[in-house]
C-alpha cells in the first residue's frame, strides 16, 4: 500500500479515492493479459490463412479443425485474463482503448462507492493489504438516516405495521423523542426471549444520533407494563408449570402459578402472575420484595 487519503470520521463523496495500493498482481495480469492478445491475433491469421488454403484445397479439413481449435483456445485464455484484470478493479474502458494507448499501472485507486462518513479504518499507510484479510479496509457510511433494530413482545405484534410511525427515545437526549418508521416486521419469534425483531428508518440529518446507541422504541397499539424481573433460584416447576412461593403481610405462605417471558443468567422476566410489590419467598429462612423496573420496549 502506498498511501491513505481518508481519516476516520472524514466525510466523503460517491468516487472520491478512499486509499492507493501498489498492487504487484495487476502488473502481473496486464503482462499476461498483453502475451494473450498476440497469441490471439497470431491464431486468428493462422486460422484464416488454414481456411484459405483448405478451401484452394491445399490443406485438409483435419488441418483447419486443428486452427480452430486453436483459435478457440486462445479467445478463452485471452477472456480470462481480461476477466482477471477487470477483478482488480482496471476500468474496462481504458481495456477498450488501443494497446499503445492503454494506460496501465500497479497503482490501485481504491474509491468509495457512496457518499457518507468513514466510520471505520482498519488501514495504516505502508501496511500490506491482502485478498487473505476478512476486515474491511473502510467502512463508509450515510449516516444521514439510520436504522432502529426493536425487540417487540408477540402479544403487542397485532398493534404494529410497515409504514407506521413509533416514537424512539435516546438516553444522551432524554427529553426528546425521535420519530422513528417501522419498515420491517420480523417473522421469528425468539424462543427465549419471546420477542420479535423489528427495524425502523429515523432520520437524522443532525447527526445527533450516534450508531450503537441504546434507544427505546414505543409501537404503536403498545400496552406499556412494568417488567418484574426474580433471580431464577425463586422458580419452581411441577405439574409443567413455573410456580413461586408468595408470604403476605401475615407471613402466610401461597403458591403461584406463574409465566416466564425470557432467562437472563441467574434473573427471570415474568410476564405473567406477579405483579409489584409482592414478596417473593427465595429459601426458607428469606423473603425478597419484587422491584419493577422501565418498560423496555425495543433497544437500537
Amino acid at each position: 500500500m502506498l498511501d491513505v487519503r481518508v481519516k476516520l470520521g472524514q466525510a466523503v463523496k460517491a468516487g472520491d479515492v478512499l486509499m492507493v495500493i501498489d498492487a504487484a498482481d495487476i502488473a502481473k495480469a496486464y503482462a499476461a493479459y498483453v502475451e494473450e492478445i498476440s497469441e490471439l491475433g497470431l491464431a486468428e491469421r493462422n486460422y484464416e490463412l488454414t481456411k484459405d488454403l483448405y478451401d484452394a484445397q491445399a490443406m485438409s479439413l483435419k488441418d483447419l479443425e486443428h486452427a480452430e481449435n486453436d483459435l478457440n483456445r486462445e479467445r478463452a485464455e485471452f477472456k480470462q485474463a481480461k476477466g482477471q484484470l477487470l477483478s482488480l478493479r482496471v476500468p474496462a474502458a481504458e481495456l477498450s482503448k488501443p494497446l499503445a494507448q492503454q494506460q496501465i499501472t500497479s497503482r490501485f485507486e481504491l474509491r468509495s462507492p457512496l457518499t457518507g462518513t468513514v466510520v471505520e479504518r482498519n488501514v495504516t499507510p505502508g501496511q500490506i493489504v491482502g485478498p487473505a484479510s476478512d476486515t474491511p479496509l473502510f467502512t463508509v457510511a450515510n449516516l444521514d438516516r439510520l436504522q432502529v433494530v426493536a425487540d417487540v413482545y408477540e402479544q403487542d405484534l397485532s398493534g404494529i405495521r410497515v409504514g407506521a410511525v413509533a416514537p424512539m427515545k435516546v438516553e444522551a437526549y432524554p427529553g426528546i423523542e425521535f420519530p422513528a418508521t417501522i419498515s420491517v416486521i420480523g417473522d421469528v419469534v425468539d424462543p427465549a426471549t419471546r420477542t420479535i425483531k423489528i427495524r425502523a428508518s429515523v432520520s437524522n440529518t443532525d447527526r445527533r444520533l450516534k450508531p450503537e446507541m441504546f434507544a427505546r422504541v414505543t409501537v404503536p397499539g403498545q400496552t406499556i407494563r412494568p417488567k418484574i424481573v426474580i433471580p431464577k433460584q425463586a422458580i419452581l416447576e411441577h405439574s409443567g408449570k413455573q410456580w413461586v412461593m408468595l408470604q403476605d403481610e401475615t407471613g402466610r405462605l401461597e403458591e403461584r402459578a406463574i409465566k416466564i417471558d425470557s432467562v437472563t443468567d441467574n434473573q427471570v422476566t415474568i410476564r405473567e402472575g406477579l405483579t409489584t410489590g409482592e414478596r417473593i419467598v427465595l429459601t426458607p429462612s428469606a423473603v425478597d420484595r419484587l422491584e419493577a423496573g422501565d418498560t423496555s420496549a425495543g433497544g437500537a
